[in-house]
């Protein structure tokens, strides 16, 4: 059986007033086209299918049209479970129905596990949990759960105890390994250090498949992370090659396949006159930027011109008009703000052309200024 493995779509996910919806769609296609080229039979989801709780209609819509592309028109067996960012009761809802068309979801943790067989695999499905879940569903092992990794043993030595040793056994989970490579984006993960359990409780499985943690990276000779199939942030994630990993049950090998981006995201430094004449590919300048001016203010006359040469800045940082030595750093969502708000507008003109914070006395006047501009025009 072939499989193919990814995990941590975060559909509906967006970069402050950006929207990646067409991102998402973009490698939801891809990841089906691979999932058809690379004949795979399954394509296992290790959770945050959806980056939030509560998603909106169109997250909702476009996971629709994933299950829908990938179970009914290429009729391949889909495997997921709930990841931290997911509503395990949403998620789930109707799972036994879904089932007869051959979507698999695992919402919430079961004393009973969910489990996929196949002929000569058997899949394990391990949503997200919490110590306190571990504790309820295994009450008689309240004793010995005293940290997230006592509680993940439990869970584990349950699911082995099951074990049919004519089968090769692959588990679904969305956890942090311990010394697992993290990004900006994963700062999910890095708040709940206590949630870090070891690589060895997994040992007895052929493989796991896991997400959680959006750097594609192997933990050891079994355990994978498949990571995020796009980029969600700057720094460390601008350099990973965003893949899907192919498992062949038969003798567990793997091949990463890489899942090509709609925009490239892409942190670009230079001075104010550098970043205009924009050296760089069609790719980068079209791409997600976050650019470092390296010699000027940030202004709104700077932001206009710098958005003529790149349309989808994410993000701009520049000098700040009281110390050479400072920067500030400006998301499109402040500057967005910054533009909407005549007295935001008025606020960044004092800084970046008078060079001091106004006050109350100058923000007074201005407002009576366009009270009076106002009143001319009605």
């Amino acid at each position: 059986m072939r499989i193919l493995h990814t995990s941590d779509w975060h559909i509906g996910k967006s970069d402050g007033e950006q929207s990646l919806l067409d991102d998402q769609r973009y490698f939801i296609d891809s990841i089906c086209s691979i999932a058809e080229r690379e004949n795979a039979d399954t394509v296992i989801i290790a959770g945050d299918v959806y980056d939030r709780q509560i998603a909106s209609s169109d997250a909702v819509n476009l996971y629709d049209y994933a299950m829908t592309k990938l179970c009914k028109d290429l009729k391949k067996k889909v495997i997921i479970v709930a990841g931290n960012h997911d509503s395990a009761e949403r998620l789930s809802t109707c799972s036994d129905l879904l089932s007869t068309v051959g979507l698999y979801v695992s919402g919430s943790l079961k004393r009973n596990p969910d489990v996929i067989a196949f002929d000569g695999v058997d899949v394990y499905l391990l949503p997200w949990f919490t110590t306190e879940k571990a504790k309820s569903v295994f009450p008689e092992k309240n004793d010995s759960i005293e940290s997230y990794e006592d509680a993940y043993k439990v869970v584990l030595d349950s699911l082995k105890n099951s074990f049919d040793n004519s089968k090769k056994h692959i588990l679904v989970a969305h956890a942090f390994i311990t010394d697992s490579e993290t990004s900006t984006s994963d700062r999910a993960a890095e708040i709940g250090l206590a949630t870090q359990v070891s690589a060895s409780i997994f040992d007895g499985f052929d493989y796991v498949a896991l997400g959680h943690i959006h750097k594609p990276q192997d933990v050891n000779s079994f355990i994978r992370y498949s990571g995020t199939p796009m980029p969600y942030s700057f720094g460390k994630e601008e350099k990973q090659e965003k893949s899907v990993t192919i498992v062949n049950t038969d003798d567990l090998t793997r091949e990463i396949i890489s899942v090509p981006l709609l925009h490239k995201r892409t942190t670009i430094s230079g001075t104010y006159e550098e970043l205009l004449d924009a050296k760089c590919t069609e790719e980068v300048r079209t791409g997600y930027v976050r650019l470092e001016v390296t010699d000027s203010y940030i202004g709104l006359q700077t932001l206009s011109e710098l958005k003529t040469v790149y349309p989808n800045i994410i993000e701009v940082q520049g000098k700040t008009y009281d110390s050479g030595d400072s920067t500030v750093t400006l998301t499109l969502d402040e500057l967005r703000r910054i533009e909407r708000d005549p007295i935001e507008v008025f606020k960044q003109f004092c800084k970046d052309e008078i060079g001091e914070e106004s006050d109350e006395h100058k923000i007074e006047l201005f407002r009576q200024a366009i009270k009076g501009v106002e009143e001319e025009q009605e």
